[in-house]
């Protein structure tokens, strides 16, 4: 069984913010402070070189409390935040920087790097989402959602395809290398993010990775603009389509 402890607590327009720890992997955990006894859960990965609490985590987060009415759970990836590096994150970021300032293609460092934090993100995921079920504010049975962009969507497909309980995913901005023959395997309903201007991931092989996706319904999300031009609106895309997968209704605010 695999124990959360919970060290810190604060609650902020509506949204109690709790730190945690499972099997000493740190997370942090936004939850309503008001609402219903339960509510859906939605897992959210952060992206490369951030960390559980980088500015993204927390707006993504408390616009799925405050107009969902979800439970929203990150967790440091390996090698980020809070958690210690191994000789091979150092490496592997080390080559990364020197394929920067040489202007070569960060793509295939990238892509190698995440699949090995994959492997060993998957089953830390997977713990920290019995010990988030065991709660009597979540439960066993309710639905969950994942919500990951870039390497956030590295380590989300490969999760998404092992565990069940997954029943709705938001993914997007990853190279299809690694990650298309997984994708295969995934029928639940997605939605996709693109930026048609990626300078690091082409076009086609962003369309290529939508295509993988096995799900008989999924959604392609394609905005102009750069890598890091993600537009903030569409984490309230993000809202709309787990009240309408984890809710099966979508409140009237999300609309909005």
């Amino acid at each position: 069984m695999h124990s959360m402890q919970f060290t810190a607590q604060t609650t902020s327009n509506g949204v109690v913010e709790r730190d945690f720890t499972v099997d000493g992997i740190p997370g942090v955990l936004w939850s309503p402070a008001s609402g219903p006894e339960r509510a859906p859960l939605v897992l959210m990965g952060h992206g490369g070189g951030t960390h559980k609490k980088w500015p993204a985590m927390p707006g993504r987060a408390h616009r799925l409390v405050d107009v969902g009415g979800f439970h929203v759970a990150c967790i440091d990836s390996p090698g980020h935040g809070d958690r210690p590096r191994t000789a091979y994150d150092e490496q592997e970021i080390a080559a990364l920087y020197r394929a920067r300032e040489a202007g070569e293609p960060e793509g295939p460092i990238v892509v190698r790097y995440n699949a090995h934090l994959a492997e060993r993100a998957v089953p830390e995921w997977q713990a920290t989402l019995d010990a988030l079920q065991a709660l009597p504010e979540i439960g066993a049975e309710g639905p969950v959602g994942y919500y990951g962009l870039n390497m956030g969507t590295a380590i989300g497909v490969p999760l998404a395809a092992a565990d069940p309980r997954i029943t709705a995913a938001v993914f997007g901005l990853h190279w299809p290398d690694a990650l298309a023959a997984t994708a295969g395997r995934i029928t639940v309903p997605v939605q996709f993010h693109l930026q048609w201007d990626d300078e690091h991931i082409p076009r086609e092989a962003g369309l290529a990775l939508f295509d993988a996706f096995a799900s008989e319904e999924k959604t392609l999300h394609a905005n102009t603009g750069r890598h890091k031009e993600h537009p903030r609106f569409e984490a309230d895309s993000a809202v709309r389509f787990f009240a309408r997968h984890l809710t099966r209704s979508v409140p009237a605010a999300a609309l909005s």
